[in-house]
């Protein structure tokens, strides 16, 4: 079989260990990628040509599964703010390192008891997706560490989230009720604006 075909038989985006796997040496992976049939996402991540997905997001997804997208990356995907990150704000569990990439990332570490809470997927490209945090997790998030991004971020994407048909206060505050730094904040300025 052909290295094109073995090739072809790999997922959408796969890294230099699959293409080993498959049998595909380094210097035919490396011949491949400088003739143009693979291209290079990041540092021994390859995908077939023309693949459209953000690949910085890819390379996050790839590197470290556990990856959530989250604070100013998270409220702009859910079109709580304006501003756009000089880094993606990714968080993983505290208990894992981050790992080394090539995108700007900014790594936070979030307890392992409420890591998961609010999170899900996003699809990226195919069957690869990243974590995403909740609209309300992200707007909780944004006010317990309101004193890295200023209060002015947290006010702004509540503001938008409580303009937005059906979203219910109450949902809000259950939420914060598992963040108990954030919970009195968010309850008192819910009290202002409605």
């Amino acid at each position: 079989m052909s290295a094109e075909a073995v090739i072809a038989g790999l997922t959408e985006v796969f890294t230099h260990a699959d293409a080993r796997r498959a049998g595909i040496s380094d210097r035919v992976l490396y011949q491949m990628r400088d003739c143009g049939d693979i291209d290079r996402i990041a540092r021994g991540i390859y995908a077939h040509p023309g693949f459209g997905a953000d690949p910085d997001l890819v390379e996050i997804a790839v590197r470290s599964p556990n990856a959530t997208l989250c604070l100013t990356s998270a409220l702009a995907h859910h079109d709580l703010t304006d501003d756009i990150p000089p880094a993606i704000n990714a968080a993983l569990p505290r208990s894992q390192r981050p790992p080394k990439t090539e995108t700007p990332v900014t790594w936070h570490r979030f307890d392992s008891d409420t890591f998961d809470i609010g999170r899900t997927t996003t699809p990226i490209a195919g069957r690869l997706a990243i974590g995403i945090y909740s609209p309300a997790r992200t707007i909780v998030d944004a006010y317990r560490l309101r004193h890295l991004y200023g209060t002015d971020q947290a006010l702004g994407a509540l503001k938008r989230w409580l303009r937005i048909r059906g979203n219910q206060p109450a949902a809000l505050l259950e939420m914060a009720s598992h963040f108990p730094k954030a919970a009195p904040a968010i309850q008192s300025t819910l009290e202002i604006l409605l």
